[in-house]
């Protein structure tokens, strides 16, 4: 299977001459500004409040992440997404991570673009980052995403069985951690295993760590995905895409499936 991270900005993507995508999965940045690691325990020495503020605290992640242009995302989405065919259930979808306060943006932003329909999203996890800041007692679990989709509704393989839109964000604590917003492989892959087949194309425009590629390839998917960030692409090359044999042998011990088969 295709995985191949391009260290480009994704408005570029035509010098690729990749294919359309049955999925496109992006984590947008969130425009946090110097506020990035309110939330995350490198604000603090050793991820510890009593150990006092990091060289991080009061830092944004990126550098690049106020030049991140809402209105170009949306076009690239709609570009590469596949057309919608004729046949039910085979239609093409877009899961976008955000902010909590991002999601009415943005479902309004897809509408200017053909992505007319939304299901909201929810990953609770069992876990908080927010437990090592001393002030706060209503501490947040949550991720929150979109699923945007223009007519039809798209392509679902759950064995027949409903998903809650509200689901468990599985902890990833095998994946090597290459980007401070790297998501679980685990959640990445359920959601490439229910809207899509085997074969089917999967596109990251936002790649950071690149997981989303190697969960695309450990189920039988070809991804490709594009990082502004050289650092991230190196890492993902020397660190995920030349290890994937490792992770491909741990996830089908761990899961006791074949490659492509359903978990």
């Amino acid at each position: 299977m295709a995985m191949e991270l391009y260290n480009d900005h994704f408005q570029n993507f035509k010098r690729y001459n990749i294919p359309k995508a049955q999925l496109i999965i992006a984590d947008i940045p969130f425009n946090l500004g110097n506020n990035a690691y309110a939330s995350n325990p490198a604000w603090y020495n050793g991820g510890d409040n009593k150990n006092g503020e990091s060289e991080l605290a009061g830092k944004q992640f990126f550098d690049t992440d106020k030049d991140f242009r809402v209105s170009e995302f949306m076009h690239f989405v709609s570009t590469m997404l596949k057309k919608e065919p004729k046949e039910a259930n085979t239609a093409p979808c877009m899961i976008v991570f955000c902010e909590f306060e991002q999601q009415f943006m943005l479902i309004e932003k897809a509408k200017e673009y053909g992505l007319n329909h939304y299901i909201n999203l929810v990953f609770r996890k069992n876990y908080s980052a927010q437990v090592l800041k001393a002030n706060m007692k209503v501490v947040g679990n949550c991720e929150y995403g979109l699923l945007l989709y223009r007519d039809k509704l798209p392509k679902f393989r759950n064995g027949g069985k409903m998903i809650f839109n509200c689901m468990e964000y599985q902890r990833d604590n095998e994946t090597p951690k290459i980007h401070p917003t790297q998501k679980s492989i685990h959640v990445i892959d359920k959601l490439i295993r229910t809207f899509t087949d085997l074969g089917d194309v999967v596109i990251d425009p936002c790649a950071g760590s690149g997981v989303t590629l190697l969960a695309a390839e450990l189920a039988g998917r070809k991804g490709y995905g594009f990082e502004i960030k050289k650092e991230y692409v190196k890492k993902f090359n020397e660190v995920l895409k030349a290890n994937r044999q490792v992770s491909l042998d741990s996830y089908l011990a761990k899961n006791q499936v074949r490659i492509g088969g359903a978990v």
